[in-house]
């Protein structure tokens, strides 16, 4: 098992709910293939730079350890997920 960190920024344009709906939904993905060791929620800030014509962002820092094929299948789910304005999985 190899230690991970997942960066993932969502869009707070479909409100709160919806928001806290995606965090959750990634964070049972990653629950269910490997183990969280922290999970750091950032909430709500403005983007350096407008993604998809958004100012602003939703931040959730997640470390966990995971076998080496999950962190592929992370970013993939999350590419293809509406709502997930950037997300990146690097090894620690």
């Amino acid at each position: 098992m190899t230690k991970y960190e997942a960066a993932m920024i969502f869009s707070v344009a479909n409100g709160d709910e919806a928001t806290k709906a995606l965090v959750e939904k990634f964070n049972a993905l990653i629950a269910e293939n490997g183990t969280i060791e922290d999970v750091a929620d950032w909430g709500k800030r403005r983007l350096a730079y407008l993604i998809n014509d958004e100012a602003e962002g939703y931040y959730v820092f997640t470390t966990f350890t995971a076998g080496p094929d999950f962190p592929a299948e992370l970013e993939r789910v999350a590419g293809i997920t509406d709502g997930v304005l950037r997300a990146m999985v690097i090894k620690k």
